[in-house]
């Protein structure tokens, strides 16, 4: 089976600027598309992260270090400031190599940002 390019979303809240809850939302969506989509570290191209402006207490990539991603090129962005927007939200775009065509990847949205693409969700 031949293997593609592809990238999977996803998002999360932190419930509290703090580094201690950044980090935990930033493994627990992590860990969450890593299991649903059977990705192995060695899968991994690139991950990019944007967080809304209201999250100042650390970068959700350095974050992402603490599931052992030592070696892949991670950027952080800000997010629009959309007036409504989901607030204190980190949203994810994992780029990885995989034999899972379009329709089989699951993209993961947990906590306050579970409303935010109900047509990729699974």
């Amino acid at each position: 089976m031949s293997r593609h390019l592809r990238a999977i979303r996803g998002a999360t809240t932190v419930d509290d600027d703090t580094v201690e809850a950044i980090d935990a939302a930033v493994v627990e969506l992590l860990t969450e598309v890593f299991e649903r989509n059977h990705i192995d570290t060695d899968d991994l191209v690139s991950i990019l992260f944007t967080a809304t402006d209201d999250i100042h207490a650390k970068f959700p990539a350095t974050s992402a270090r603490l599931v052992g991603l030592g070696d892949v090129p991670l950027i952080c962005a800000r997010e629009l400031d959309v007036e409504g927007a989901t607030a204190r939200c980190v949203r994810v775009m994992i780029h990885l190599e995989t034999e899972l065509d379009r329709d089989e990847l699951r993209h993961v949205y947990l906590k306050g940002a579970s409303g935010l693409r109900d047509d990729l969700r699974a």
